[in-house]
């Protein structure tokens, strides 16, 4: 199955299907086909370069924030890594721009509202195995912070969200921490999780973090106007996370 995502997930990039497109658009020797690919592409360009369009979407699929109660507490927060990596040029670990997740977990440690932490998080690369564990990172970086090595639990080996439900679960179970607990992830990528939590039979709170996109009181006219590369990009992790959230479903793991 981990495989199988990956190879799925490369196809699921809007620019391959217009270069796809405009391929074929310049190998066929028929004009009118040759006319009709040029078009296509040009409207898919412009439809998947539109952040109006995605925001909107995004807007409508991510969960809104949640405030938590003043004296609100949960036994366990469960951080869910995507949020760090190593360069293997110069071998240091740098954070992602979903490091917010690691921020808003140690924050909700240091304000009282979680008692442990456990770091979710392993080594998903099929190819190039290495030695680094994102979750052995963040939770140095979490002791360094001040926060007492007892507190912070490490599971270092999941390669995707549904081992991290059945890993974290071990955890709690072995430790015998009261649901619920608070799960901390990026907001796009919270449905999924949540869904895949509560299958492995854990009592959630969703906690999302790392927003993609966050209420605007207006566009601007580049908004709606102008092409953007950054938008076909976001949209290879929205199309990922709409179809893995299908694909769970259907093989009973969310």
């Amino acid at each position: 199955m981990l495989i199988l995502s990956k190879i799925i997930s490369i196809f699921l990039n809007p620019l391959l299907w217009i270069v796809i497109v405009l391929i074929r658009g310049v190998c066929t020797k028929n004009e009118r086909r040759k006319k009709r690919c040029y078009t296509t592409g040009i409207i898919m360009l412009l439809f998947f370069s539109n952040s109006f369009i995605l925001n909107k979407l995004i807007m409508a699929y991510q969960p809104e924030r949640y405030e938590l109660r003043k004296n609100e507490t949960f036994s366990a927060g469960i951080l869910l890594g995507g949020f760090a990596g190593m360069n293997k040029r110069d071998h240091q670990t740098y954070y992602s721009d979903h490091a917010d997740r690691f921020i808003q977990a140690a924050e909700l440690y240091k304000t009282g509202h979680i008692k442990k932490i456990i770091i979710a998080a392993g080594d998903a690369s099929i190819l190039d195995k290495n030695d680094f564990r994102e979750a052995d990172f963040a939770r140095q970086q979490l002791i360094n912070l001040g926060i007492p090595a007892a507190d912070v639990f490490a599971d270092r080996s999941s390669r995707n969200t549904a081992e991290n439900a059945a890993n974290a679960k071990a955890i709690i179970d072995s430790m015998h921490f009261s649901p619920p607990y608070l799960l901390i992830t990026s907001a796009l990528h919270m449905p999924r999780a949540q869904r895949t939590f509560e299958k492995a039979g854990l009592q959630i709170q969703a906690f999302p973090c790392a927003f993609q996109v966050t209420p605007m009181e207006k566009y601007a006219f580049a908004d709606y106007f102008i092409p953007s590369g950054g938008t076909i990009k976001t949209w290879s992790f929205f199309l990922r996370e709409i179809v893995g959230v299908m694909a769970y479903k259907i093989t009973g793991r969310g």
